[in-house]
């Protein structure tokens, strides 16, 4: 989606505003119409990105991701699984995932609302790194997404030895 004549419109329609009050108020329009332009366009990603995480709210599990490459934008929906009418085996391995590059492909932004203290904590790892918080938040979902090998996934997420996983509240 190209965001050029949404950002032309709101020039013209300033310009025309600016008519009515002479030639001053329209030399001053235009002079501060070229440095509004990216910040048009900034607001203009932030509106459709907050629209796309509020139609995800409504498509859950599905998604809809905001993609930006260049000055372009796009968007990515992604449906909610459909659901096996037989149900998956229990004797059927899980499907491996395919591997993430981390360095090619579409990229996207997302909004992640962290509590204070993790937040604290993931800046103090990036820096431990000596990585940006971005990449270090991307390398650990991309740690996350990895298959781990399972001793018995029949078993339930809480029995037996001694590694336990799930969310804690």
């Amino acid at each position: 989606m190209d965001l050029t004549p949404f950002v032309d419109q709101l020039r013209r329609d300033l310009l025309t505003a600016a008519e009515a009050g002479g030639d001053e108020a329209r030399a001053l329009a235009e002079r501060l119409t070229a440095p509004l332009e990216s910040s048009v366009r900034l607001a203009l990603l932030s509106a459709l990105s907050q629209a796309a995480e509020e139609i995800t709210g409504q498509l859950a599990p599905g998604a809809v991701d905001v993609r930006l490459r260049g000055s372009d934008l796009g968007f990515a929906v992604t449906p909610p699984p459909t659901a096996d009418p037989a149900g998956p085996s229990a004797d059927a391995p899980a499907p491996e995932a395919p591997a993430v590059d981390l360095d090619e492909g579409d990229t996207l932004r997302i909004t992640l609302r962290l509590p204070e203290q993790l937040k604290a904590r993931v800046d103090e790892a990036a820096a431990r790194l000596g990585v940006s918080v971005n990449t270090w938040l991307v390398r650990a979902v991309a740690t996350a997404m990895e298959p781990r090998p399972s001793s018995d996934t029949r078993r339930g997420r809480w029995s037996g030895g001694t590694q336990y996983t799930g969310w804690a509240r």
